[in-house]
């Protein structure tokens, strides 16, 4: 059984597939407490579910692509079989993941979403960097900033780990705290192989929304 806190449907708000149409499945549970953390709502409750009655709720939406996401997902063991569940039934399957754990045991038809934690964070330091050696070029590592210094960092860490040459880069800004125009002028400056990203569900639907 798995803590569910909710499935739902929306639009990828981040990631690579921005903007294409997604089923949600947010497990509940996190391990770290990020400083600027927007789902907290997760942290604690949600409703068990197993693995079939969450593909019994993905089913009726005809949608391909799938996020595993949380809190942190790989917090309980029943998401690996989900995970190769939602494979065998040919979805599209993303796994984000805020970087403190191993990844070894996801399959490898995933995509990895890699949340690598910034100073702004508080949380640093509970980053797995072993994680970067084990990415496939499908995977994706998210670099979330809230100011020069996480910036700076971020870059630095980029660099040092040769990251772009493992996987898809994203930089995102902190929403509402740095501005997109600032953080895509460092961008260029430096000229790094990265994609700069905002959160486009709260654009959508305002920063407070919950289940979009």
């Amino acid at each position: 059984m798995l803590k569910v806190t909710e499935i739902f449907k929306s639009v990828q708000g981040e990631s690579t597939r921005v903007g294409l149409p997604c089923l949600f499945v947010r497990l509940t549970g996190c391990n770290l407490r990020c400083r600027w953390c927007d789902t907290e709502y997760a942290f604690y409750g949600g409703k068990s579910m197993s693995v079939d009655a969450i593909m019994d709720a993905l089913a009726p939406h005809r949608i391909s692509l799938v996020e595993i996401t949380g809190g942190e997902p790989l917090l309980q063991e029943e998401v690996y079989p989900l995970m190769q569940a939602l494979l065998d039934r040919n979805y599209t399957v993303m796994l984000e993941t805020g970087g403190s754990l191993s990844i070894e045991r996801v399959p490898a038809a995933v995509i990895k979403i890699v949340d690598l934690k910034c100073p702004g964070s508080g949380e640093v330091l509970q980053n797995h960097y072993d994680n970067l050696g084990r990415l496939q070029a499908h995977d994706e590592v998210k670099f979330v900033i809230a100011d020069r210094t996480d910036y700076e960092w971020s870059r630095d860490t980029l660099r040092k780990y040769d990251i772009d040459q493992k996987a898809q880069v994203l930089f995102s800004p902190v929403y509402d705290k740095l501005p997109l125009k600032d953080l895509t002028e460092w961008v260029l400056e430096d000229g790094l192989p990265v994609r700069v990203q905002t959160q486009l569900h709260k654009w959508i639907w305002g920063k407070d929304a919950i289940g979009v």
